[in-house]
């Protein structure tokens, strides 16, 4: 299957092409639109196989020796060889080769992105069947598909940097879906502006890594990054490379200061939510600081911001997600936090187990992400968990999967979230990083918490729909079709209430398939005080084998300390699940007793810590005030001095030039012409032919000299 493995992106370019020609064919043309059974059986086939077909790489990857477990394949020669100068004088013959590579790391990744895509694209036909853009839901999902599997797949930082492109617009295109919204037009927008600033620093980096290292092919970089030292007390090349590309990671995966556009991510479809936040865009970052390893490693200082924000992220987004009311919101600050833990590992060196969270974490997210959008369907568009309660009983199957997703998230040992939180928690403790073990321990507390409260205000107590307001619907279109709406006649607004209902097979499905991966994902990475070899380390060792060596300052042989890490996370999670029951349900605390008691406390945490309206005062307004004010310069200095000035001085200088011509030009030339005719006429009027004439002048210009003469000689 290897010989195949160029297909696996390409499958789903095919899929997104063929569906978006039939749509514009069968619109533009015919005026009709596709046929939908044909639209997702082209979308979901393509993404099959490229499932099945990333599994059989995986298998023919594994059957390899360890050391040997690197394939590449090259399709064609996009730059060809080149010189380029490098950074210390020498010269370099500059290539880059449109190739794929499949190791451990990007085995992983395919498998993440094509089997957990292909269950979001079942998903989404029960979901977005009676949508109006269903061809063009399915074609922009393909695309995406296509360009995380690039992403994932590129052998070099170029092609990399092609499918990260691609993922930002792509995630452009479905979060703003609903471009009739101006909600969801401007979500796309600041999704597409604020990774563009993150995008500058890959840029630059790509560029740094081309004139340091003579090449952008991972292998060869890498190679030539294992003989460098660590610039432990210098802030040399390696850490300003490492610099930016962790720009690019955060803005890519939502880390400070570059979150704030994924929370407003939830505008799109809920599947392109799940997608987003489990299989694809935001684990781009982390992804991308997991493969240069072998640079990052080199650069502790890279490495300790790396940690510091990841782990303040952590903590920041969880506490914003204690009182959020939008069910897919405390989803989405939720994606926020554990992206900060996979960074707060990657920072403290324990790569792996960062990338060990993106695995399971993708399991648990895409689950609770396609429960959520369970939800708001069989509540007819409503995501105010203010106005839910007591679903449990209308949406038996739904309410099952997600609570295996919540206890998965919250670490309850088992479940898929608890190895990779554990681990993660452990290497920051047993590296000697006290201060960020101990904030990420409370961020593990905080996940328990708000999500227990996502479950308790949702599916337990009392309904609170039966006198709900009308629903803010998610998109303008219907699920009518999904399933059979109870209606109470006189209750309510006097215009009945229809009651919850469960969702169809083929969203129940992927839901199911999706809390079975919540729990036995993480059983290959079981630490190895239980099974003496961490299977998933052991897996992964080839793609580390040029990292640094990183301090574990002797804490990792203490399985007794390993334990008690692991009992005190649990006692947290737990401690948290308990605050939430007795909150929210043995209480019944609602959002507005809330925002009762806790005053300011909660508006802070409510509105975001107000960074939304701190960046709109601060940079996107003062934006627009300089744009108004260069637009300004530009009407009146550039164009009105400027251009529109030097036009006037022209046509002035023109206006004056062509009075002197005319008056003093051309009326000496005139005057002449004028003196010429008077002479010639008065010269005319002495030329008569007359002999007698001509000798009475010459008799009176005789006198007239002789007169003078005589006049002159006295």
């Amino acid at each position: 299957m290897l010989k195949y493995l160029w297909l696996i992106p390409l499958l789903p370019l095919a899929g997104s092409a063929l569906i978006g020609l039939i749509g514009l064919y069968r619109v533009r043309v015919i005026g009709r639109k596709p046929n939908k059974t044909l639209v997702h059986t082209i979308a979901v086939g393509a993404v099959a196989i490229a499932c099945l077909l990333s599994l059989g790489a995986i298998h023919d990857l594994m059957s390899l020796p360890q050391d040997e477990r690197v394939y590449e394949t090259v399709s064609f020669t996009w730059i060809p060889a080149t010189p380029l100068k490098l950074t210390n004088g020498a010269w370099a013959t500059f290539k880059v080769d449109w190739a794929y590579r499949l190791d451990p790391l990007s085995a992983v990744m395919i498998f993440v992105v094509t089997f957990v895509g292909f269950l979001i694209h079942v998903y989404s036909i029960g979901y977005m069947y009676e949508d109006s853009g269903y061809w063009r839901f399915f074609a922009y999902l393909n695309l995406f598909m296509f360009a995380m599997l690039t992403l994932v797949l590129g052998n070099n930082f170029l092609i990399l940097f092609v499918g990260w492109e691609g993922v930002g617009l792509c995630s452009y295109l479905l979060i703003g879906f609903y471009f009739e919204k101006k909600s969801a037009g401007d979500a796309g927008k600041k999704a597409f502006i604020v990774n563009r600033i993150g995008d500058t620093g890959f840029v630059i980096a790509m560029m740094l890594i081309a004139v340091t290292f003579g090449t952008l092919n991972f292998e060869e970089v890498f190679r030539a990054a294992g003989a460098w030292p660590t610039e432990t007390m210098t802030w040399g090349l390696l850490t300003g490379i490492t610099l930016f590309l962790f720009l690019g990671a955060t803005g890519k995966s939502a880390q400070i200061p570059l979150y704030v556009w994924l929370p407003d991510a939830m505008e799109g479809p809920t599947p392109v939510s799940a997608l987003i936040h489990a299989a694809t865009m935001v684990t781009a970052g982390v992804y991308m600081v997991v493969r240069c390893n072998a640079l990052f490693s080199r650069a502790p200082h890279t490495m300790a911001i790396v940690a510091g924000i990841g782990v303040a992220t952590a903590i920041f987004a969880a506490t914003i997600g204690f009182f959020q009311r939008d069910i897919k919101r405390v989803l989405a600050y939720s994606t926020v936090s554990q992206l900060g833990y996979m960074f707060t590992a990657c920072g403290v060196g324990t790569f792996a187990a960062g990338l060990f969270h993106v695995y399971t974490h993708a399991f648990f997210k895409a689950l609770l992400f396609l429960g959520s959008g369970s939800v708001i369907m069989g509540m007819h568009h409503e995501q105010d968990m203010a106005k839910m309660g007591g679903l449990r009983k209308y949406m038996p199957w739904t309410y099952a999967t997600m609570l295996i997703g919540t206890l998965a998230i919250a670490g309850i040992p088992g479940l898929a979230g608890f190895f990779s939180k554990d681990e993660i928690l452990w290497r920051a403790y047993g590296g000697g990083h006290k201060i960020i073990w101990f904030v990420a321990f409370l961020t593990a507390g905080c996940t328990a918490f708000y999500m227990f409260r996502l479950i308790f205000l949702t599916f337990f107590g009392q309904p609170r729909f039966l006198d709900a307001a009308e629903p803010a619907e998610e998109s303008h279109h219907s699920h009518g079709g999904h399933g059979q709406d109870t209606v109470h006649g006189g209750v309510g607004h006097g215009h009945g209430v229809r009651l919850p209902h469960e969702s169809p097979k083929s969203m129940i499905i992927p839901l199911v398939v999706l809390a079975v991966g919540s729990i036995v994902a993480g059983y290959v990475g079981m630490p190895s005080y239980i099974t003496h070899t961490n299977l998933w380390e052991h897996f992964l060792d080839p793609v580390f084998r040029y990292q640094a060596p990183v301090s574990d300052h002797g804490g990792h042989d203490a399985a007794s300390t390993e334990i008690l890490m692991t009992a005190l996370s649990v006692l947290i999670a737990g401690a948290g699940i308990f605050l939430a029951y007795w909150i929210y349900n043995r209480r019944k605390t609602q959002p507005a007793d809330e925002q009762r008691s806790l005053g300011v406390v909660y508006q802070c945490f409510f509105n975001k810590y107000y960074v939304d309206q701190i960046y709109d005062a601060l940079i996107i307004h003062r934006t627009k005030d300089l744009g108004t004010g260069l637009w300004a310069f530009d009407r009146n200095v550039i164009d009105g001095l400027g251009v529109n000035g030097s036009g006037w001085v022209t046509r002035s200088l023109g206006r004056l030039s062509g009075v002197f011509d005319k008056y003093i030009v051309d009326g000496a030339v005139n005057l002449l012409a004028w003196m010429a005719d008077r002479f010639s006429y008065i010269f005319r009027r002495i030329q008569t032919g007359l002999v007698q004439s001509y000798a009475m002048v010459i008799m009176v210009g005789v006198i007239a000299f002789f007169s003078l003469y005589m006049y002159l000689s006295k």
